[in-house]
């Protein structure tokens, strides 16, 4: 977790401990708070593609948060959390492009029967 000094008592980092958990979860709560006013609150005569893309991009502020906290990749050093977070990048790259050519290929199927 965080670095803790030596002349600190147990109590001390203790007390430390919960407060740095509860703003974690103050923080994830707050995000999912939000999301929740989006998908109650968007009018349903809108377009839901900007909705949607809100949705994605809220979901990965939380997982890196969490990614970050508790699995403490923020107090690593920078060369090891880009061996995380650039592989990721590519992983939703390759997601997102199988995505769209297995849509051209569903289409080029439809195509030929109908």
């Amino acid at each position: 977790m965080a670095q803790h000094d030596a002349s600190l008592s147990q109590e001390e980092i203790k007390k430390a401990n919960v407060k740095k958990i509860w703003t974690v979860a103050g923080i994830l709560a707050l995000v999912t708070t939000i999301e929740f006013i989006l998908a109650f609150a968007w009018p349903d005569g809108m377009d839901r593609t900007m909705l949607n893309i809100l949705f994605i991009l809220l979901t990965l502020v939380k997982a890196f948060y969490i990614v970050a906290e508790f699995m403490h990749l923020k107090h690593e050093v920078k060369s090891l959390m880009w061996a995380v977070i650039l592989p990721m990048a590519f992983l939703g790259w390759l997601l997102v492009a199988l995505w769209k050519e297995g849509q051209e290929i569903v289409d080029a199927i439809l195509a030929i029967f109908a």
